[in-house]
C-alpha cells in the first residue's frame, strides 16, 4: 500500500498570509498568548533570516526590522485546515485528520510543542490509474493545495508514519520507496518524533539528536531504559511502523473567516475582501466538483467613536445577510456581485471587524445545448439579472407568485425564482389532454356598472362602452377575514359579452370574471378568460 502526506509548513503565517496573498513575500511572525505576555510560535523563512527566533516575546520580535507581526486567527486557521482537507479528500475518500499531531516548533522557554492542524494523511493506494507514478501523484497534490492558496511538503510512502514524518522533515515532494525508510529518514531530527519532553530530554543528554541514532540503539538495552515507548520510537525512525489509517469522514461545510486588523467601513474596500474569501472558497468546492446553492454571510461589526455607550449598546453587533440561487452559481465573480449589490440595498450599520462566509453545497448544474442552436446565456447569470431588477423594481416585485393557504381573492406573495417545476405540477401538465383556460387578472380591477334583468347581468358598461351579456353563469358567494381589517364580501359572475355596437370598445367577444363588492354595491371586472 502507499501512503501520502500533505504537511503545511508555518502554518499559523500560511493562514494569515492565505488571506493576504500580497504579504506571502514578506516577513511574517504570528504571536499568541496574552498582553503582554505575547510570544512568536510560527514565523516564515524570511522572519527567521531576519532574527526571529520561536519563542520570542514581542518586545524582542519588534527589534526585528522589516517582520510584520500578527496574532493568531483560530478562524483563519480552522479555513485553512478545511481547504487541506479538501485538498486529499478531492483524490482520495480514505483521508486521515493529524489535527492532534505536535508541530516540530516548540517555544525556547516552553516544554510542551505548540499543535496545529497542519498535516494530514491519505491512502493512495491505486491511484496510478488515475495520476499516473508516485511522483505525478505528489506532484498534483503540491499543484491543488497551491490552487488553495497553501504551500506544502508531500511525502509519499509505504506507512503513514513515514510519510508524515517524510513531510514534515523534508521540503517539497519525496517519494520514499518501500524498504528504504530508515536511510532516506535518518538525518531528521528525533524532535519530529511524537515524544513526550522527558524522553526528548532523555534523547538529548545520551547525545541521540536524529534518526539515524535512535534507530542504530540496541533494542534490549532501549527497552530496559524507557520501555514500550523507546520501543515505538525506535520503529517510528527506522520507518518500520505498521498501523491502519484512521479515515474521517469529509466535512460538509464549507466556510472561510477573517479578522480584519483595521475595521472596514465603506463597501469598496469590503468588496475587496469579500473577493478573497470567495475565491478561496470557490477553489474547495471545485476541488470537491461542488457549486455553492446558498451563501451566508456574517460579519461582526465594531462600534462607532462618536457614539455613547448607551448607542453602543442599543446598535447590532451582528450583520446577517442570506442568499439563494435557483441554480448552483461556480464563479466567484458572480457571488461577489450579487453580494455587492445585496450591501448595497442592505449596507451594515457599523465598521466591519471580522467577516465569515459559509456556502450550501450543491452538484453544479449541466446544460447540454444543440449542435445547431446558437448559445445562450449563462443559466448562472440568471440570479445577477434578477439582483440587479430587485435593485431597480424592489425586492418584494420580483420573483415567482406563490398562492396563499387562503380563499382570500388575489392572495399571493413574492418568493425566489427557481426553474425547477414541482413534482405536482409535472404531472398535471403530463395528465392534461386538452387545452388549458387562463384568465388575465387586471391589476387593478376595473370599474363597472352592470344592469340587471331578472337578477342576471343584461349589460356591462365598462371603460365607457356598454357590451351585452350573452351569457352568464353565478352568482358564487365568496367572504371571509371578518376577523381582520382587510375582510371582504362579494359576489362572483362569470359573463360572455358582445359589444353593444359593432367595433365598440377593446373587448369585442370576451369571457369576463366580474364580481360585486357587497359592502360597497360597486361592480369590478377582474379579469378576462382566454
Amino acid at each position: 500500500m502507499l501512503f501520502a502526506c500533505i504537511h503545511v509548513p508555518d502554518f499559523p503565517v500560511q493562514a494569515f498570509v492565505r488571506g493576504a496573498p500580497e504579504l506571502r513575500d514578506q516577513a511574517v511572525a504570528v504571536l499568541e498568548g496574552t498582553p503582554p505576555l505575547l510570544t512568536v510560535i510560527a514565523a516564515n523563512a524570511r522572519a527567521r533570516e531576519a532574527g526571529i527566533d520561536l519563542g520570542m516575546t514581542k518586545l524582542q520580535a519588534e527589534a526585528c526590522s522589516g517582520v510584520l507581526l500578527r496574532r493568531r486567527s483560530i478562524a483563519q486557521e480552522d479555513a485553512a485546515h478545511a481547504a487541506l482537507l479538501d485538498c486529499a479528500h478531492g483524490f482520495s475518500p480514505r483521508v486521515e485528520d493529524s489535527r492532534d499531531a505536535a508541530c516540530c516548533a516548540s517555544a525556547v522557554n516552553s516544554k510542551k510543542p505548540v499543535r496545529f492542524a497542519d498535516t494530514v494523511v491519505l491512502d493512495v493506494s491505486g491511484l496510478d490509474r488515475l495520476f499516473g507514478p508516485p511522483v505525478k501523484i505528489t506532484r498534483a497534490l503540491a499543484s491543488r493545495a497551491a490552487e488553495l492558496g497553501l504551500v506544502v511538503n508531500v511525502a509519499i510512502a509505504g506507512n503513514p508514519d513515514a510519510a508524515m514524518h517524510a513531510a514534515r522533515g523534508f521540503a517539497g515532494i519525496s517519494i520514499i520507496p518501500h524498504g528504504s525508510e530508515a536511510r532516506h529518514l535518518g538525518a531528521l531530527p528525533v524532535a519530529l518524533l511524537e515524544a513526550s519532553p522527558e524522553i526528548l530530554e532523555t534523547l538529548e543528554r545520551w547525545g541521540i539528536r536524529d534518526f539515524q541514532a535512535l534507530a542504530a540503539l540496541p533494542e534490549v538495552a532501549l527497552s530496559q531504559r524507557l520501555g514500550q515507548a523507546g520501543l515505538r520510537l525506535q520503529q517510528l525512525a527506522q520507518g518500520r511502523s505498521r498501523r491502519n489509517l484512521v479515515p474521517d469522514e469529509p466535512a460538509v461545510q464549507f466556510e472561510e473567516a477573517i479578522e480584519l486588523e483595521d475595521v472596514v467601513e465603506l463597501l469598496e474596500p469590503l468588496a475587496f475582501v469579500l473577493n478573497r474569501l470567495l475565491e478561496q472558497l470557490c477553489a474547495r468546492l471545485k476541488a470537491r466538483a461542488l457549486a455553492v446553492n446558498e451563501l451566508r454571510l456574517m460579519m461582526e461589526l465594531s462600534a462607532h467613536e462618536e457614539q455613547s455607550p448607551e448607542e453602543q449598546a442599543r446598535n447590532q453587533r451582528s450583520h446577517h445577510r442570506s442568499l439563494r440561487f435557483p441554480v448552483p452559481i461556480e464563479d466567484s465573480r458572480n457571488l461577489l456581485k450579487l453580494l455587492q449589490l445585496d450591501l448595497a440595498a442592505h449596507p451594515p450599520g457599523a465598521p466591519v471587524k471580522k467577516i465569515t462566509i459559509t456556502a450550501e453545497p450543491a452538484p453544479p448544474r449541466f446544460a447540454q445545448a444543440g449542435l445547431f442552436l446558437p448559445r445562450g446565456p449563462e443559466p448562472e447569470r440568471l440570479e445577477l439579472t434578477l439582483a440587479r431588477i430587485r435593485s431597480i423594481a424592489g425586492e418584494t416585485r420580483v420573483g415567482s407568485a406563490e398562492l396563499l393557504d387562503t380563499h382570500a381573492p388575489g392572495a399571493f406573495r413574492m418568493v425566489s425564482f427557481t426553474p425547477h417545476r414541482s413534482s405536482w405540477d409535472s404531472r398535471a401538465r403530463r395528465s392534461s389532454s386538452g387545452p388549458r383556460t387562463a384568465m388575465r387578472i387586471f391589476r387593478p380591477p376595473l370599474p363597472a356598472r352592470v344592469q340587471m334583468k331578472n337578477g342576471m347581468p343584461e349589460r356591462v358598461i365598462l371603460r365607457g362602452v356598454a357590451h351585452r351579456v350573452t351569457a352568464a353563469a353565478g352568482p358564487w358567494r365568496n367572504s371571509g377575514g371578518w376577523w381582520t381589517e382587510k375582510a371582504w364580501t362579494r359576489e362572483e359572475w362569470d359573463v360572455e359579452t358582445e359589444p353593444a355596437a359593432a367595433g365598440a370598445g377593446d373587448f369585442s367577444s370576451s369571457l369576463l370574471r366580474m364580481y360585486r363588492d357587497l359592502s360597497s354595491a360597486k361592480w369590478f371586472a377582474e379579469g378576462t378568460f382566454d
